[in-house]
């Protein structure tokens, strides 16, 4: 019979083995190579443990889809946030004092990550490495925060920041800043040159109302020109069409070269840099990679958007995404944004990154800050999210659903359901501009019982015009339930939406 190499060098190795050193052939058997190897990319082949080149081409070619997918994966916070800062230009809003205000409200004509049609949008964005460091003034009653470029928390803006919903100045320093610090300012230090700054105000007095506030209120500028800084600029993003998500083919890797040479080298861990450098994307590098490296990316981008759609729409629920469910243990639906409602994704240790955590936030929403993460009873909102049906299965544009809203929806303010498009997870484009309703919906529909019925179909059902959300046949979608103000039943999981019913 014919022995391979393999066999005979193992055959060998025992021979030459003096008869003391106790070692086994089970133990040879498990630190030894065979000549070949079946694996879910073929087979591998070796001699005598040594790769053959046509095995090293195939390890290599998975090795960079493998990096190209964990890059993805790993890359879509600054991804997302160049995305929304490019969204910005867009509209012309390039300098510190051009500001983007939804002024007539959010509406589905933009791509923004899964924004609401109920508060009005406020979106800065400053470029510390243009600027240096740069004072920001803002308003009385404002909600919101700064992220960094790799979508970071730094600080809260209103009740839950230093100004305490007063308004006030803060003054934001460029990474590695080591300059003089006047005082009077809410220091903020970034350990990046971009800074993304998303706020929110209350239209409970009107849309005019809270628009005159900010521009009366709000002042950005360099602190080199605080004695005579720019004048302000508001620039309306309502009825706007413009994009603010990142691409989800091998445009991504493009787009994040752009980031990685554009930011300061410390926005990113040792690791995370070395993972970006293994495809080609270094700071200070051209990022060139041949025919063979496109097609392998292309690979992994079509792979790890397949990933980051199946932890959003059918994620795991014990493991690492135990915490996700609004009403564990009951088979809902609903969903939270974070799991645990931890905004850092460092598990319930504090020190153990869930990544599946962070897709499973940055793939859909936007925004990080510890105050869109606390149920306290009356203060701030609280979300639900439903991606599927009470089945489990994919919600179908062309088929008629309806959702229970059961009486006393628990929230101090107002409540709202806004629904968004499953390729975009912006708002779905129909012929509602505003695709919410809820307790500001005029003509809402009451049950006998104070529950509501609202329904999801192309057409809406007689009588239910103003309780329904339209859909468009071919088109998947989610929605969202906020409650802004929510109170202790649903804090405490004593009050709960219905599921989403299929009809027909």
């Amino acid at each position: 019979m014919k022995r391979s190499v393999g066999a005979l060098a193992l055959a060998t190795l025992l021979l030459v083995l003096p008869a003391q050193a106790d070692v086994s052939k089970e133990v040879l058997d498990s630190i030894s190579t065979p000549d070949a190897v079946e694996t879910s990319i073929g087979t591998l082949k070796f001699l005598d443990g040594a790769p053959t080149a046509e095995t090293a081409q195939k390890v290599y070619d998975y090795l960079d889809t493998m990096r190209g997918v964990d890059a993805f994966l790993k890359g879509m916070p600054g991804a997302s946030v160049q995305a929304l800062i490019k969204g910005n230009h867009q509209l012309g809003a390039k300098q510190a004092h051009q500001v983007m205000i939804m002024d007539k409200l959010m509406d589905s004509k933009s791509l923004f990550l899964t924004g609401n049609t109920s508060t009005m949008y406020v979106i800065p964005t400053l470029d510390l490495k243009r600027d240096g460091p740069t004072v920001f003034e803002a308003p009385p009653g404002m909600l919101g925060a700064f992220n960094d470029a790799w979508f970071r928390y730094m600080q809260d803006i209103g009740p839950a920041g230093p100004d305490k919903g007063k308004g006030g100045k803060y003054l934001v320093l460029p990474p590695g800043y080591e300059g003089d610090i006047p005082g009077g300012y809410f220091v903020v230090k970034s350990r990046t040159y971009n800074v993304w700054v998303f706020m929110r105000a209350s239209v409970a007095k009107g849309l005019d109302v809270a628009a005159k506030n900010v521009r009366e209120n709000l002042r950005i500028y360099p602190l080199s020109k605080k004695d005579n800084p720019p004048e302000m600029e508001f620039i309306s993003g309502s009825g706007v069409a413009f994009n603010t998500v990142h691409p989800n083919n091998y445009l991504f890797y493009e787009h994040l070269n752009e980031w990685i040479q554009e930011e300061h080298i410390g926005m990113l861990d040792p690791e995370t840099r070395g993972l970006f450098a293994a495809i080609g994307i270094e700071k200070g590098k051209p990022f060139r990679p041949d025919e063979r490296m496109k097609k392998n990316l292309t690979d992994a981008v079509a792979i790890a958007n397949a990933a980051a759609r199946t932890i959003v729409w059918h994620p795991r629920t014990e493991g690492t995404m135990e915490g996700i469910e609004v009403f564990p243990g009951t088979n809902s639906a609903w969903l939270m944004a974070w799991v645990d409602k931890n905004v850092f994704f460092n598990g319930k240790d504090g020190h153990t990154i869930n990544s599946d955590a962070r897709v499973m936030f940055h793939y859909p929403y936007t925004a990080v800050t510890p105050a869109m993460a606390v149920s306290k009873a009356g203060v701030g909102s609280d979300y639900g999210l439903a991606f599927v049906d009470s089945k489990k299965m994919p919600l179908d544009g062309s088929k008629t659903y309806k959702l229970r809203i059961p009486a006393n929806p628990p929230a101090k303010d107002f409540w709202a359901l806004t629904m968004y498009d499953n390729q975009t997870r912006s708002m779905l484009q129909t012929g509602q501009a505003h695709p919410t309703v809820g307790s500001q919906t005029k003509g809402l529909k009451k049950n006998k019982d104070g529950s509501y019925d609202i329904y999801f179909t192309p057409k809406p059902p007689k009588g239910y015009e103003n309780n329904w959300l339209e859909t468009v046949p071919g088109r998947g979608w989610f929605v969202a339930l906020r409650l802004y103000g929510p109170l202790e039943p649903w804090i405490e999981k004593t009050w709960r939406p219905g599921e989403i019913e299929l009809v027909e």
